[in-house]
């Protein structure tokens, strides 16, 4: 039997991610891994901080009755009620445990508030550039994507929304601090947006959600805030996980808050609570939502991401590379480099077309030294690629001199 369109079409925009990791894993092979710089996949190499392992030894040697059981599908209503004060402090509103459901993961978290408020045809806009899963995410509940150009410096530009609109725009999805460019959307621009939306949906009469995809809202650098896109707008859904400030992307844990401002804020909860069970999950793993609600305060070292942000950037800035600075998460997302003519032509004889942009073109001449990146377009914008560097500072430091050489040689049309 034939794979289905869509999956077909889900796998392209998520495969660049993982076909450059799984180049990495053949190189390591034939070179060793020392030989090869893998800045391809978003994978924290941080441990958990100990507190994690206190909690899951003891939570481990817990034999009450009962600790493995079933539990309402939104999760456990004492773990709620803590994680709702801590999405409280981050929103700047009060939230209780029916505001929070928890989910298996952000990814978890998408594909459940995607389910619970889309019907067939409707529209999600997507800013660009994104991350690439979106594509997929929204398809799976028979969503349309709507993909929206950034603004200068990658902002979110509320007027570049304004032309997507149409009565079929169920969601806004904003990730912020955003992969891959670590760009940070302003309260200004969060405003503008809320305007827009508000305005909208009583021209139309369909309020628009607005989703806050979070999972780095706690990886900042130089004091950087994150402003609260639930203060904003009241008919927003933020997302997290624990994945990247715990470093536990394994562990699957994250959850869903409902702004107590929505609209149908209690009919919401029940519907995203009912959705964890549709879709199989039927609720977020018992033992780490236990363990989380004691780790609220907990972190693992997220500072060493700026000091790796800031070595990676001044590397590839001597050598020559284009990229906004990043204000958070752990990724930098640079231009690609305009081809040489012998370069053009070259890719012109290979059947490869230049013109969408040589970000494919130059993560591939990358490899050639043992780097990889991703292309942009795999992030909905192609000329420019990704590097993630939630990598140790020996892969930075080896690799800054081949990024370097790289640059040289693609200029050389070597």
């Amino acid at each position: 039997m034939p794979i289905s369109r869509q999956v077909k079409n889900s796998m392209e925009h998520s495969s660049w991610i993982r076909r450059m990791f799984e180049e990495g894993v053949k190189l390591k092979a034939e070179f060793g891994a020392d030989q090869v710089f893998d800045f391809s996949l978003g994978n924290p190499d941080l441990e958990p901080p100990e507190a994690f392992r206190a909690v899951m030894r003891r939570l481990v040697e817990d034999t009450r009755a009962g600790t493995h059981g079933y539990m309402p599908n939104a999760g456990y209503a004492s773990v709620r009620e803590a994680v709702a004060r801590k999405a409280s402090a981050q929103q700047g509103l009060a939230m209780g445990a029916s505001s929070i459901v928890m989910t298996v993961g952000a990814a978890g978290g998408l594909n459940t508030a995607l389910k619970a408020i889309l019907d067939p045809g409707d529209e999600v806009i997507v800013i660009k550039p994104y991350f690439a899963e979106y594509h997929s995410f929204i398809q799976n509940h028979q969503g349309i994507v709507v993909e929206v150009e950034a603004g200068p410096g990658f902002s979110l530009s509320a007027e570049n929304v304004r032309a997507a609109l149409s009565p079929r725009t169920a969601a806004v999805i904003v990730n912020s601090p955003n992969n891959p460019t670590g760009v940070i959307y302003t309260r200004a621009e969060l405003s503008a947006l809320a305007a827009l939306l508000s305005e909208h949906g009583a021209r139309c009469g369909r309020m628009p959600y607005l989703i806050a995809d979070e999972p780095y809202r706690e990886i900042v650098y130089g004091g950087a805030e994150v402003p609260s896109a639930m203060a904003a707008y009241p008919e927003t859904i933020v997302v997290t996980s624990w994945s990247k400030t715990l470093s536990l992307p394994g562990e699957r844990i994250g959850y869903i808050a409902v702004s107590p401002r929505c609209a149908d804020a209690k009919e919401l909860f029940e519907a995203l609570a009912m959705c964890t069970r549709n879709l199989g999950y039927v609720n977020a793993p018992a033992l780490m939502q236990r363990a989380v609600a004691e780790l609220l305060d907990e972190q693992c070292d997220v500072r060493s991401y700026a000091r790796r942000g800031s070595e990676l950037a001044r590397g590839l800035r001597a050598a020559g590379y284009e990229f906004p600075d990043p204000q958070g998460a752990f990724y930098i997302f640079a231009r690609a480099p305009e081809p040489s003519t012998a370069r053009r032509a070259e890719a012109a004889a290979s059947g490869l077309d230049l013109d969408g942009g040589a970000d494919v073109a130059f993560v591939m001449h990358l490899k050639k030294y043992k780097v990889l990146g991703v292309p942009g377009r795999g992030f909905g914008t192609p000329g420019w690629f990704r590097l993630s560097y939630c990598v140790s500072e020996a892969t930075i430091r080896g690799a800054i001199p081949l990024f370097a050489k790289a640059m040289e040689d693609w200029k050389a049309g070597r």
